[in-house]
């Protein structure tokens, strides 16, 4: 699911890339890997028998990412509809269960993403290179083949271990542009067709998902400016072909009766309230018989305004968990909230670690085989080891969020700012939250000495912000 982006450019030495460095340090975050790990990673894999190297895959991923976990390749099927061929990187090929490569990953549960850079969760030898879908590389992968109806609607699943290799990488600016023009290849072109009708069903099922743009701070001439990448069509064709993947990959575990399933509580009243502060505060037309799902449709995340929101909407995101089953004992709560229906983690075994367990077990789920013993062995512990990965990688997303809007205010102490008041303490009204107009963040207000007008807009003066060592602070004007 969608997270905040922020990707810094400018001078190593600047101010905001040595915050980030001191945040490395007081969170602790692992840094290079152990010589035994990095002996293990550099241990052959253990290859698949089944060649599926002639199927033409590609992939559609960030420009500079080299940890490419998965790969596609869609047709269209003699007697109507589609096939969706989906390779993703096999990483217990290369990791024995109970080795150090293991335990590491276990301790570092997630990729961290920091704004300059990340802390990956396997070894780069690894993670991006042999393990990863690099074009004209024959790699082990659990290869998923997904038949869907005329309508999109998924009617057979497959999933076995085989020998890929991706023959094309395209970065999503490129994929949109073939496909706008229409260059590309059909398999490519199917993308936006099959993208599409699983948009609908998302609608029709009442899921949402979030086109969260991307947050850029630019450094020119000494200070920082906020630039938003909005994400392309083919951003969200591409994350249907991976939620497709993960609705088939739960709905094996549950007919199996051993899983592990990524799982959301509808949000509360309260946040979907604080929402629709935020929507006045940004001046978004949000009239009350217009669901969430609804209005998040017609956003357009090229909008300055629009954009913020949708940066916004993540929070409802909050709440997410993974519950485990075994031996055929369901658990009540199957569904994601957000998804509308069950769903897993299972496309990113690069990036996360319970990716890996979640393919075991759909391989022995599609294959009528138990579920190997390492995985049951780890499974119950899954949930704490994620959720606290979790924790650490949304406290990374915070304080760097903290100080690059702090590094963006820095040189406007003193200003005053439109702003709206989106949130106030209950036990001292004077303190609250509010939502710049421009820049489009969120920051503490205080010091005034009336309660502060929820909903409504103010002017607030800037009092402090210093990237590393004060969040961006207001007053009121």
């Amino acid at each position: 699911m969608p997270r905040r982006h922020v990707r810094v450019t400018g001078a190593p030495h600047a101010p905001l890339r040595a915050a980030l460095r001191a945040l490395r340090t007081e969170l602790g975050v692992p840094g290079s890997f152990p010589a035994d790990v990095l002996a293990e990673a550099g241990r052959p894999a253990r290859l698949p028998a089944y060649d599926a190297t002639d199927i033409p895959l590609f992939t559609i991923d960030p420009p500079t990412s080299e940890d490419l976990d998965q790969a596609m390749h869609l047709s269209r099927r003699e007697r109507g509809g589609y096939r969706v061929q989906y390779a993703i990187a096999d990483v217990a090929a290369f990791v024995a269960p109970g080795g150090a490569l293991d335990a590491e990953a276990h301790r570092r549960v997630m990729t961290l993403y920091f704004p300059d850079g990340k802390v990956p969760l396997h070894p780069p030898a690894l993670s991006e290179g042999v393990a990863s879908l690099l074009p004209g590389q024959t790699c082990p992968a659990v290869l998923w083949t997904i038949d869907l109806g005329p309508d999109g609607r998924t009617e057979v699943t497959d999933v076995r271990r085989a020998l890929v290799r991706s023959r094309a990488r395209l970065d999503y600016a490129t994929a949109q542009r073939r496909i706008d023009d229409g260059t590309a290849e059909e398999s490519l072109a199917l993308l936006k067709e099959v993208g599409t009708l699983r948009e609908a069903l998302e609608a029709e099922r009442g899921g949402i998902s979030l086109n969260v743009p991307e947050q850029e701070i630019a450094e020119k001439d000494g200070t920082y400016e906020l630039v938003y990448r909005a994400p392309l069509p083919a951003d969200g064709w591409n994350a249907q072909i991976s939620l497709l993947t993960g609705m088939a990959a739960a709905e094996l575990m549950l007919d199996h009766g051993t899983g592990v399933l990524r799982t959301l509580p509808p949000a509360p009243d309260g946040a979907v309230g604080r929402l629709r502060r935020t929507a006045l505060a940004l001046r978004i037309d949000w009239p009350h018989h217009v669901s969430y799902a609804q209005l998040v449709r017609s956003l357009d995340p090229h909008r300055p305004h629009h954009a913020a929101f949708l940066q916004e909407c993540t929070t409802l995101l909050r709440g997410a968990g993974y519950t485990v089953f075994r031996d055929g004992v369901l658990p009540e709560v199957t569904a994601h909230a957000a998804v509308a229906a069950p769903y897993t983690h299972c496309t990113a075994p690069l990036r996360r670690l319970v990716d890996r367990y979640a393919s075991e077990i759909c391989l022995a789920a599609a294959a009528g085989l138990p579920t190997p013993e390492w995985v049951l062995a780890a499974l119950d512990a899954l949930p704490k080891e994620m959720a606290e990965g979790s924790r650490r990688a949304g406290t990374v997303e915070r304080e760097c969020v903290d100080i690059v809007e702090a590094a963006l205010l820095k040189d406007h102490v003193g200003e005053v700012f439109e702003a709206c008041v989106v949130d106030v303490q209950e036990h001292d009204p004077t303190v609250g939250t509010v939502q710049l107009e421009s820049p489009a963040v969120f920051a503490r207000i205080s010091g005034g000495t009336t309660e502060l007008p929820l909903g409504e807009h103010l002017r607030a003066r800037l009092t402090r912000a210093d990237p590393g060592t004060a969040k961006a602070q207001f007053e009121p004007a």
